[in-house]
């Protein structure tokens, strides 16, 4: 069975392609899995650094104690880029679970013509060591394949 907080964050992938934002959505939950806050990219509605790893990160960091934050699992459909690490890290948030790895993410965009990126695209663990991950997870990574080349096509034509 597939976990719903991950499935939840393809549908906010899905929502942010249909917005004409990168595919990528995100859901903390507390110690007993109850949802506390979701969010979804808007690089291009809002501004280019609206990752919702981030967002829910500041969230977290003003709405929640730091052992509260610490117990926490951020589901999201990809792993964090380096910014997002970061911010997770001095959050002070718990574990991250993700469906595609930053390196496969890497190899899609290769494979969909893209050029390098202008941020070095760094795995979690490189930017907040302490950081418990979890990732990839197999059975949905084809989806989130399919929403990325979506996304690359949409931002090519």
């Amino acid at each position: 069975m597939i976990n719903p907080h991950l499935l939840r964050c393809v549908a906010l992938a899905e929502e942010a392609l249909k917005a004409g934002d990168a595919p990528f959505g995100s859901v903390l939950v507390d110690e007993n899995g109850n949802v506390l806050k979701e969010d979804r990219n808007r690089v291009n509605s809002v501004d280019r650094t609206y990752h919702p790893e981030i967002e829910l990160a500041r969230w977290a960091a003003k709405n929640l104690t730091r052992e509260q934050r610490r117990n926490t699992i951020m589901y999201t459909s990809g792993e964090h880029c380096p910014m997002c690490s970061a911010a997770h890290g001095w959050a002070e948030l718990g574990k991250v679970i993700y469906i595609h790895s930053t390196e496969q993410l890497t190899q899609w965009h290769k494979e969909f013509g893209l050029g390098e990126s202008r941020v070095s695209q760094l795995p979690i663990k490189d930017i907040a060591p302490e950081v418990e991950v979890e990732g990839p997870v197999d059975n949905l990574l084809p989806r989130m394949y399919q929403l990325h080349k979506a996304y690359v096509a949409a931002e090519k034509s």
